[in-house]
């Protein structure tokens, strides 16, 4: 029986309009002088501090500790500002599976497994009505590497558990090739669905426990008790 399930953010619970892009290349171009900054940046998937890294690099901007503050300083009002204007939205199935696993007899833990930083997540999430869905989560404000951040997200929900979770007892919820191989890392159960980045097609061929179009077409008894 599953005991937690960490789902991804962008693509998986939601979509911005691609706020978060929007604004990664305004707070760019405004601490650095450098228009259009992302250009030909591949998004999905990644975390955003591995995302600044190799924008700054791009560019030639150094790499340093308080170049990252200033950048995500201004990142996180842009987003702010950015979530005002697109028309994003939570995806289809989305709200029905979380009120379904809350509603098991033994509901598993449910977090947030995510290459956002901490608080873009809570500003996403918080303006759909999301964020108080979730008892924890696992952010790239504590390592660049995906993978290791699901090491954290296990970590965190062993400890709420009581003791150290299996991987059978984990269900990673993400929409790229990405989300599976860091579900894989931790020994997880993967969900991939078909709603960001990824065709369907794509998600089967990374060989996921379950791939589906979207998460309508999930049952939290059907996974929870396979």
């Amino acid at each position: 029986m599953l005991r937690l399930v960490l789902f991804d953010i962008d693509g998986t619970l939601i979509h911005t309009d691609g706020a978060g892009i929007k604004a990664f290349g305004r707070a760019f171009e405004m601490q650095f002088k450098i228009p259009n900054g992302t250009q030909g940046m591949k998004f999905s998937g990644r975390t955003d501090t591995g995302l600044a890294r190799e924008l700054f690099t791009r560019h030639a901007v150094e790499t340093s500790r308080e170049n990252f503050q200033a950048f995500f300083d201004c990142y996180f009002d842009w987003l702010a500002h950015m979530l005002t204007e697109v028309r994003g939205d939570v995806f289809p199935g989305v709200w029905r599976l979380i009120y379904d696993l809350q509603s098991l007899p033994t509901p598993p833990t449910l977090g947030l497994l995510t290459g956002n930083l901490r608080l873009g997540a809570e500003l996403k999430l918080r303006h759909f009505n999301v964020w108080d869905f979730f008892q924890f989560g696992a952010f790239s404000d504590e390592h660049e590497n995906r993978n290791e951040i699901a090491r954290a997200a296990h970590d965190r929900g062993s400890r709420l558990a009581g003791r150290p979770l299996r991987g059978e007892e984990i269900l990673v919820i993400g929409d790229t090739p990405l989300d599976i191989e860091c579900g894989r890392a931790i020994g997880a159960k993967v969900l991939a669905v078909a709603t960001g980045g990824s065709t369907l097609a794509e998600l089967e061929s990374h060989r996921p426990t379950w791939a589906v179009t979207n998460l309508e077409k999930v049952r939290a008894r059907e996974i929870c008790l396979r």
